[in-house]
């Protein structure tokens, strides 16, 4: 089999499209709750706490040079990485409880009962015939 006819075969399984879909859907998903956090959640929470915009707070290490810029610990900048995976981990975990919510939850049809073989419906009348001769 011919590396192409395995690829061809690999990318058409239901499992690789569905990833696929669901990582292109992710980064979508990803970037509207960014944009959630970055320009709905976070004007407030910054005006709450004295007007700080979470990304300029930084401590600077090292002056600029003549040939170098400022060495800057941006400690804000994770501050708001670390708000937005907790705000889009919290809205992920709301969304699949939705989810498991609207899924139907059908009952599982009772199992059908198993058709008994020639031999079983044999030896069901044999026995059966036993059962008549004893007194």
């Amino acid at each position: 089999m011919s590396v192409l006819q395995e690829f061809k075969e690999f990318a058409i399984k239901g499992n690789a499209v569905d990833m696929s879909v669901g990582i292109i859907i992710g980064a979508a998903f990803g970037k509207i709750v960014s944009s959630i956090v970055a320009d709905v959640i976070m004007p407030p929470i910054g005006i709450l706490i004295g007007g700080v915009d979470f990304s300029d707070l930084a401590i600077k290490l090292k002056d600029a040079s003549e040939d170098a810029p400022a060495v800057m610990l941006k400690y804000g900048a994770f501050l708001q990485t670390v708000i937005d995976f907790t705000i889009i981990a919290f809205v992920i975990f709301l969304v699949i409880k939705l989810i498991n919510k609207l899924k139907k939850q059908e009952p599982t049809p009772p199992a059908p009962t198993p058709v008994p073989t020639k031999e079983e419906l044999l030896l069901a009348e044999i026995r059966d015939l036993l059962k008549e001769r004893k007194p």
